[in-house]
């Protein structure tokens, strides 16, 4: 039934079973089978269906509070438990592909570790589909990677969408311009991912759609590199927006600009586990941790 009940308070909050179908990885028919089991073993009606919408019963909210303090003593109990391990060192192997390395696992270490100093927290990086073996071989407790992987042996926790946005440098000629769109971009100096990484196929199955060839001066791996090298090179680029914090913008010069058909990239950043692993309290927090985070949008 907890289970259950974290489910109903995820549609709550989602205000769509759509939505809480795609947050929590299930089919919305299996998350409205899930539902009315709930509301079987409770033998209430948690929801006044009004066509489409979904209008929460006066019993309704009183379950919603409850699930919501249930959510709580959960989490209080894990970090009770993570606490216990952490004094004999615990520690957590994580693997993540290279752009979730660079764009989501710094901001993921940073938040755990500033209530759980003394996990020990070990980094393996790949391709994506390496992550994904690591994971089925036990080589790591979880995998994070820019992807929702649907695999039976699996579990994935999606986290968060994101879209590649274009980057330039401020004294570029494009800053003052008021709309930019994708076919602007052709024989436009860029320096992009090298090719085989999985933004570079979302790019160029993007620039083929719109038979846009791109100036390429460079196709590098690096976040870091590119950043530090648009400004350089007087050249744009295009990131993922989640790695685009504002401090790291200023403090190299550089803006972003809207392009509508960019909004197509989406990627959905996941936790993945292998089912049959039975995780410790200190990687159930680190789950936790990474849910609670990105379901508020200004985390994204």
């Amino acid at each position: 039934m907890l289970n259950h009940l974290d489910i109903f308070a995820t549609i709550v909050e989602q205000k769509s079973l759509n939505k809480a179908a795609q947050s929590l990885n299930i089919t919305q028919p299996a998350l409205s089978r899930k539902i009315g089991q709930l509301e079987d073993q409770l033998g209430v009606l948690l929801f006044d269906r009004k066509g489409k919408r979904l209008e929460l019963t006066r019993i309704g909210y009183i379950c919603y509070e409850t699930a919501l303090d249930m959510r709580k003593l959960e989490e209080k109990l894990l970090h009770t438990i993570a606490k216990y391990h952490s004094s004999g060192i615990s520690s957590i192997k994580i693997g993540a592909s290279l752009t979730t390395l660079q764009s989501t696992l710094p901001d993921l270490i940073a938040l755990y570790t500033k209530d759980y100093p003394e996990i020990d927290i070990k980094a393996l990086t790949g391709k994506t589909h390496e992550i994904v073996s690591m994971v089925k071989d036990k080589k790591v407790d979880l995998g994070l990677v820019a992807s929702r992987i649907d695999q039976s042996e699996l579990t994935c926790v999606p986290l968060f969408d994101d879209h590649l946005t274009l980057v330039l440098p401020t004294g570029h000629s494009w800053c003052s311009r008021e709309t930019i769109d994708i076919e602007d971009l052709q024989q436009l100096p860029m320096i992009l991912f090298s090719k085989g990484t999985w933004y570079r196929i979302l790019m160029d199955e993007l620039f083929q759609r719109y038979s846009v060839s791109p100036d390429v001066k460079m196709e590098i791996d690096s976040f870091e590199a590119i950043i530090r090298l648009v400004s350089t090179c007087n050249a744009a680029t295009l990131l993922p927006k989640s790695y685009l914090r504002q401090t790291l913008l200023e403090n190299n010069g550089l803006v972003l600009r809207d392009v509508k058909e960019l909004r197509n990239t989406t990627r959905t950043t996941s936790l993945i586990f292998n089912e049959s692993t039975a995780l410790n309290a200190s990687t159930l927090m680190w789950i936790e941790k990474a849910k609670r985070h990105y379901a508020s949008p200004s985390n994204i």
